[in-house]
């Protein structure tokens, strides 16, 4: 019996790693469904315990996502950026975000932790 796998690929780079979160939720490196609803999560992984807010699923490309980092960072008073089609704020601000996108008329849905 061969036990060799391949774990590395120069042309494909790293290939065993998992492809949903241990927890069940959203798969790792996937988008949120696009449904038309933006959903609202509190994370903490790979940020040294720091929490933050990521917001997936808002319509619109890069310049449009950037436009709405700078007002959401704003109505904060937090930092924050844009990473892979999500708008990441600092903190736990799901409920000022929500309350914000709902009154733009966004379908907003609170997810995760």
């Amino acid at each position: 019996m061969n036990k060799s796998r391949l774990v590395y690929s120069t042309a494909l780079g790293r290939v065993d790693r998992p492809t949903t979160r241990a927890d069940g939720g959203t798969p790792v490196g996937l988008p949120a469904p696009n449904d038309g609803v933006v959903r609202l999560f509190r994370e903490r992984g790979g940020r040294g315990g720091k929490v933050v807010t990521v917001i997936r699923g808002l319509p619109g490309g890069g310049g449009a996502l950037l436009a709405l980092a700078a007002e959401l960072r704003r109505l904060c008073g937090a930092g924050g950026t844009v990473k892979g089609g999500a708008v990441e704020i600092q903190g736990d601000q799901r409920e000022r975000v929500a309350e914000w996108l709902r009154s733009l008329g966004y379908a907003v849905k609170l997810a995760g932790g």
